[in-house]
């Protein structure tokens, strides 16, 4: 294939070879010469700077820029032969070791001291040392004899700035820079999709200047121009991605919902036993206008744990019961479906229970349709929803199947928006014969950055102030390691909250019974962190030892659904002192005598996940204890971050802490599933200034071209960023 043939879309075997294609095809996802070309490095190092060894994760497949320091050759304990130990530093006064197992000390005349290397492999440790077994690498040399590089290679790796690439144990990153060298030099670049005007109001490189920039930079200013431009088609995909999807949703029409004087909304607040806090009043307001008018809402309601949006959305639903309509409400478990059913029903009174003696004079019917429902419950329930005498219907996914036909669908209201599909709630708004009003609820506290970027089709109205009565929940980490003792005053601080007549729960990061590590073969010394604490295994160990002679139930996503409700039943009325559960009460579980919570490893959870977990307790009017167990060590980045979870309970400093561990491409692509994205360099935090500008612009190109018709290479790099996978994971946030 000739040069100016070789396009975007060129299979890599045509251009590197069979066997190299099939392996960046097998083990990175790689097939095409675009591929490639976007799969950007995760940084680069310079030759003389550390790259932090000290910082290394154990079990993290690394690339590290190091000098060796020291070799020293000696027997293996346990077989014949002798094993090769080179130790090699970055500068930072941090130290890894290289181990060589079967007698391969022949590598010792390569590995001089003094000398400059990249070096893969997976990080162990071993005896308190960080340690790489058998790593690949590539020496950066001087033209000495016994040179291990190929002169290419290390024309490559010679210049300022070396690229590292996410790369695997059969393709390090040498082997990508030397493919990506093929493709930059046989490739024609593809058409710039982005508008020369854009490009000029924003100082934007071309495309093609960026992908060999960011690959191959001249300087440091060349890459910071390249990243910036392809950052920019990132976030520009995105944010025309979600302004189309904006304009077309307003452009549909929906059947207003007006409030009604003197109705089942005006009756509810009459007999709420307190005051709606000033936000749930201007939130509600921005709903109830919202309802009226002949566009469907699309609203995120983000709000704190414990801030009121079941009640605001019990208003909204009531509102449009009262202009003849049918509310649905969508949980992502049966737990927090049956909860929600008993919540309402419990703050509706007579309201809720239309056709019954005590029935009030505007009340209507409120039914839980679930999946473990009895074939008679069931036919009950839905003959409710088709006939419309079911005013308020609760579920879980079974509202979704088919069967489950409602009179008129006027309203839903996704709870915790993360946990669903777009197929799941498309299949619930087709239930309908206009769109209905969407309401998306989540408790996880959202930066303004990821709101505009993750949920910029909605509109968000946040729930910053707790209604009065909420109780204050302090929150400590125990340091079980360093501190054994401390452990033991968690168990006696738990057996006097239960003395004093409240609840506690046990947090565990694992069920059990089940494989608890990746089984993969590790070298016989080396130490593995152990397994995650699993409930089933601690319940029993709690039962007989420090929480002896308590009431202790145990909750877990593999039980049956009617146990889990009657698990939750019986603590929610006191018949549990002790509830031992994994995640399953992270969301929506409501019981104001709990006071605390004790979370086993609370270093395997995330910050956003820890903030949940605790706003379980304190919800009454006692306040709330969260104590955070945890083996890691004083310093380590896991133990800073259980230190940021204890000093604050302001979720919207813990997102912005969350999100900035994580890993690149975590928010915005699908990575969680394994999927390759495109979407990886784009920051919420650093660049939120570049996603606010191509927002800017995406709504003045949408305005005037809202299907990009003028725009087709725009249209297709769009549809190629966000493609279908990514525009769900946009939706489920």
């Amino acid at each position: 294939m000739t040069s100016d043939q070789a396009t975007v879309d060129t299979p890599l075997g045509k251009l590197i070879g069979a066997k190299t294609a099939k392996a960046l095809a097998t083990h990175l996802d790689l097939h095409t010469a675009g591929d490639l070309l976007y799969h950007v490095p995760r940084r680069y190092d310079e030759r003389g700077e550390h790259t932090d060894i000290r910082s290394l994760d154990v079990g993290e497949q690394v690339t590290v820029l190091a000098q060796v320091q020291r070799t020293a050759v000696r027997p293996m304990r346990q077989r014949r032969g002798n094993l090769l130990e080179v130790t090699v530093g970055d500068g930072s006064g941090g130290a890894l070791t290289l181990t060589f197992f079967g007698n391969q000390v022949w590598r010792e005349r390569d590995l001089r001291p003094g000398r400059w290397g990249l070096f893969a492999g997976k990080v162990t440790e071993f005896r308190g040392r960080r340690q790489l077994n058998g790593p690949e690498y590539v020496l950066l040399g001087d033209g000495a004899e016994g040179e291990v590089a190929a002169s290419e290679e290390v024309e490559e790796f010679a210049g300022a700035l070396i690229p590292v690439y996410p790369a695997a144990a059969a393709v390090p990153t040498w082997v990508i820079a030397r493919c990506v060298r093929v493709v930059l030099d046989t490739v024609d670049p593809p058409a710039d999709p982005v508008p020369a005007t854009v490009r000029s109001v924003r100082h934007l490189v071309g495309l093609g200047t960026a992908l060999r920039e960011v690959h191959r930079p001249a300087s440091k200013e060349a890459l910071y121009r390249a990243r910036r431009r392809l950052k920019w088609d990132e976030a520009f995909a995105v944010q025309l991605t979600l302004v189309r999807r904006k304009r077309q949703a307003a452009d549909r029409p929906a059947r207003p919902r007006p409030g009604v004087d003197g109705g089942l909304r005006d009756a509810f607040d009459a007999r709420l036993p307190y005051q709606l806090t000033a936000g749930q009043r201007e939130v509600g307001t921005e709903i109830a206008t919202d309802l009226t008018t002949a566009h469907p809402m699309h609203r995120l309601l983000q709000g704190e744990v414990g801030s009121g949006k079941t009640v605001v959305a019990l208003r909204a639903m009531l509102q449009v019961v009262d202009a003849g309509g049918q509310a649905a409400l969508l949980a992502p478990t049966e737990v927090l479906a049956a909860q929600h059913h008993r919540g309402i029903l419990d703050l509706l009174g007579s309201l809720g229970r239309a056709g019954e003696l005590d029935a009030a004079e505007h009340a209507t019917r409120v039914e839980l349709v679930t999946g473990s429902l009895g074939a008679a419950a069931r036919r009950r329930a839905l003959g409710e929803v088709r006939s419309g005498a079911a005013g308020i219907v609760l579920g879980t996914h079974a509202l979704l199947y088919e069967g489950v036909d409602f009179a008129d669908l006027g309203l839903v209201v996704v709870d915790e928006q993360h946990r669903f599909g777009v197929e799941q709630r498309d299949a619930l708004r087709a239930k309908a014969d206009q769109p209905p009003h969407v309401l998306v609820m989540t408790a996880t506290p959202i930066p303004r950055t990821v709101a505009m970027t993750v949920y910029g089709d909605l509109e968000v109205s946040t729930l910053s102030q707790l209604p009065r009565g909420r109780s204050p929940i302090a929150s400590h980490v125990v340091p079980a390691a360093e501190k054994p003792a401390f452990l033991d005053r968690a168990w006696r601080r738990l057996r006097e909250e239960v003395a004093a007549g409240h609840q506690a729960y046990v947090v565990c990061p694992r069920i059990g019974d089940g494989p608890a590590v990746d089984e993969e073969a590790v070298p016989a010394d080396d130490t593995a962190r152990r397994p995650p604490l699993a409930v089933t295994e601690v319940a029993p160990l709690l039962a007989e030892g420090p929480l002896h002679g308590l009431r202790i139930g145990v909750l877990h996503g593999r039980l049956p659904a009617e146990e889990k409700d009657a698990v939750m039943r019986s603590f929610a009325a006191g018949d549990l002192d002790v509830l031992v559960a994994t995640t399953v009460v992270e969301v929506g579980v409501d019981v104001p005598n709990a006071t605390v919570m004790i979370v086993l490893d609370a270093d395997r959870f995330g910050v956003s996940q820890l903030h949940q977990l605790r706003g379980r307790v304190g919800r009454g009017s006692a306040a709330g204890l969260c104590l955070l167990v945890t083996e890691a060590l004083e310093g380590s980045p896991a133990r800073e971050r259980l230190d940021a979870v204890g000093s604050t309970t302001d979720g919207f400093k813990l997102a912005e802490l969350d999100l900035e561990q994580r890993r690149e491409g975590d928010v915005l692509g699908a990575t969680q599933s394994g999927r390759r994205s495109h979407l990886r360099l784009l920051s919420l935090l650093r660049d939120a200034d570049l996603i606010r500008d191509a927002r800017t612009e995406a709504i003045n190109l949408v305005e005037e071209d809202s299907e990009l018709v003028r725009h087709p290479a725009l249209a297709a790099s769009v549809a190629a960023l966000v493609d279908a996978d990514r525009a769900e994971y946009l939706e489920k946030g």
